[in-house]
Order: C-alpha cells, then sequence, then structure tokens
C-alpha cells in the first residue's frame, strides 16, 4: 500500500508500506480521508519529543471497515472515525475516569502508525460510527470537532457570554462555529494572518488583528469590562502575555493551545483579577463520540474549513504547501482513496 512517511527532519516521502494484518480485536479500515494537524506539522520539523522515523503520519482520520466485528457493532463498509488516544488503563488518572490525560498518554500517528496510508488496522474499541448522511469531507474533522468539545466542557462558557478567541487557525476558527451556535452573539477572533481573518468573518465572527487592535475591540464588545472567556488556540508567547488583558475580572482563560515551551504570563492579572486559567488536553471517548453525533448539525462549516483536499499520491509537499502564506491553507486533508 502507499503511505505517508515521517522519514527525518522536514523529509515527508510518499513509499510503498506493508498492508497490515489485524490482531485480535482489530478491523481493517480503507482510509477515505486523514486531516493535516498541527502535531503532524511538529513530527515534519522534528520537533515532536516522542516521533520517531520512519513513522506514518496522521492521527485525524476516517475510513470504511473491510470486515465486521464479531459482535456485530461494527459491520463491513460501516464509515467510522478513530479515535486515536492511547491509554495505558492502570495510572491514576486511566483509574479515574480520564485516561484521556493518562500519566504515559500515546497517540495513533505519532507513538505508532498512523492513518495516512491506504489501510489502517485499528482496534474496533477506538472506532466510531460516523452519522448516516454526513459527508466524508465533514467527518474527517470529528477529531479537530473532539478538541473542541473538550475546551467548551472545560471552560463553563455559557449561551450569553462574550468570549474571544487568540488565533484564527482551524482550532480557533472552530471554536468561534460552535460559540456561536450556542447563543453567544460577541464572539471576537484575532490572528496575524488576514486571510485567516477573512475567512473567520465569514463565519460570522468578530475579527481583530493581533495585538493592539484585539485588545481595544475586546473592550469595545465587552463595554470595557473584558471578556467572560478568553480562549487561548494559539499557542504563541504574545498570546500568552496578552490573555489575562483581554478577560474581565473573574473572567476564564481557556488554553485550548499546546504551547510548546514556558512562556511569560502576568500573574499580577490572575491575582488583582481573580482570574482563573484552566487546562485542556485532546478529549474523552464519549467526547469523541459527540463530537460524531454533533457533526450533522455543523456539516457546511466543516466542509468550508477544508479549503484544499490533496491526493495521497502527490501528497509528499504537502508541508509546503502548508507553510506558503499564499496558499491560504486552512485545514489540509489527504484522499487516501487517490
Amino acid at each position: 500500500m502507499k503511505a505517508l512517511v515521517y522519514a527525518g527532519k522536514q523529509r515527508a516521502e510518499l513509499r510503498d508500506a506493508e498492508k497490515p494484518l489485524c490482531r485480535n480485536g482489530e478491523i481493517l479500515l480503507r482510509i477515505t480521508y486523514c486531516g493535516i494537524c498541527g502535531s503532524d506539522i511538529g513530527i515534519y520539523n522534528g520537533a515532536h519529543p516522542r516521533a520517531k522515523a520512519p513513522l506514518i503520519f496522521g492521527h485525524e482520520f476516517i475510513g470504511a471497515a473491510l470486515a465486521g466485528s464479531g459482535d456485530g457493532s461494527i459491520r463491513e463498509g460501516d464509515r467510522v472515525a478513530v479515535y486515536p488516544l492511547l491509554s495505558c488503563g492502570y495510572c491514576l488518572s486511566c483509574r479515574t475516569g480520564s485516561e484521556h490525560v493518562c500519566s504515559t498518554l500515546r497517540m495513533i500517528g505519532i507513538d505508532q502508525d498512523g492513518g495516512m496510508a491506504e489501510f489502517a488496522a485499528v482496534e474496533e474499541s477506538k472506532l466510531v460510527l460516523v452519522p448516516s448522511g454526513v459527508s466524508d469531507k465533514a467527518a474527517a474533522l470529528i477529531e479537530p470537532l473532539a478538541v473542541i468539545i473538550r475546551s467548551l466542557h472545560q471552560s463553563g462558557v455559557k449561551a450569553l457570554d462574550k468570549a474571544a478567541i487568540i488565533g484564527a487557525g482551524p482550532i480557533g476558527v472552530l471554536t468561534g462555529i460552535l460559540l456561536r451556535k450556542m447563543g453567544l452573539q460577541d464572539v471576537l477572533i484575532s490572528d496575524i494572518d488576514q486571510e485567516r481573518l477573512r475567512l473567520a468573518a465569514g463565519f460570522g465572527l468578530e475579527t481583530a488583528a493581533a495585538g493592539d487592535a484585539f485588545l481595544k475591540k475586546a473592550q469595545d464588545i465587552s463595554g470595557g469590562e473584558g471578556v467572560d472567556v478568553l480562549f487561548e488556540c494559539s499557542g504563541a508567547p504574545a498570546a500568552a502575555l496578552q490573555m489575562s488583558r483581554v478577560a474581565r475580572i473573574s473572567g476564564t482563560i481557556c488554553m485550548t493551545a499546546v504551547h510548546k515551551a514556558p512562556h511569560e504570563v502576568d500573574l499580577r492579572d490572575i491575582n488583582f483579577r481573580e482570574q482563573r486559567i484552566i487546562g485542556t488536553r485532546v478529549y474523552t471517548k464519549e467526547e469523541f463520540r459527540q463530537a460524531a453525533a454533533y457533526a450533522p448539525v455543523v456539516q457546511a462549516e466543516l466542509e468550508s474549513l477544508a479549503t484544499h483536499i490533496l491526493p495521497l499520491s502527490a501528497s509528499g509537499g504537502v508541508f509546503d504547501l502548508i507553510g506558503s502564506p499564499a496558499s491560504g491553507a486552512m485545514k489540509v486533508l489527504i484522499d487516501c482513496r487517490a
């Protein structure tokens, strides 16, 4: 089979790979789409501490089951999304129902071969049915949708809150879309990329350039008080320093982005304004199921976010495409059938 393989720092190669054999409890999938995530970019750049070459990229993937399970929960031909987390089952987090923050959490596509290939063998317990009527293109974004659902749960955001988002990448824009679906009227998003802000505005989000313009607009939409909830979705050092100035007194800062290095935060604001910072990491299995169930509601938006689709046969240059400002790429999918 063909697969896109991490072959070393800034080396992504389309290679012939062995078609996987199913072990007990696994089902062979014919992969339909696999999304490119920020973690894939980190792997490509040689910056991920766990990913080792050679490795098949991809943890955001969907496919069709080529065989059924013994108990009939998965039938041949079923479309499924893959819950990619690998937990130990024994640590405190796993024992107390928080397997998604397992002390030795691993992930398909990072710690073992992923789904950027024609086929993958996946444990049946990791498969979630895609609702009928949801397009494959939209279903390919179930995994990032689950990230947002986890973030919203952690933040405690409410329907009439005012919210702001730093970072208009796929996660930031999708956060804004779901907040609008919840009924929030004033949802502000910032970025340094004007093309991404243009796309965000098309989804009904208020936009502002990163920096002082963002801070001023956040004050404007909140009557000078600051927003109720600030979602940090950029991972940028400047965002870490500014976020406490955007949130109101007793407001919440939700850390959706995973910062790759320690960044400066104004802890005086956290004290004097009694703000709450809450972390968020991936999603629970139930939240992944909720994302699949919610996909029909946001199908049009999910399809619009997937701005570029590349065939697997021409995927070797996908990271050059993503790295080019001229491409206007928001979410890139690999069509593993082509």
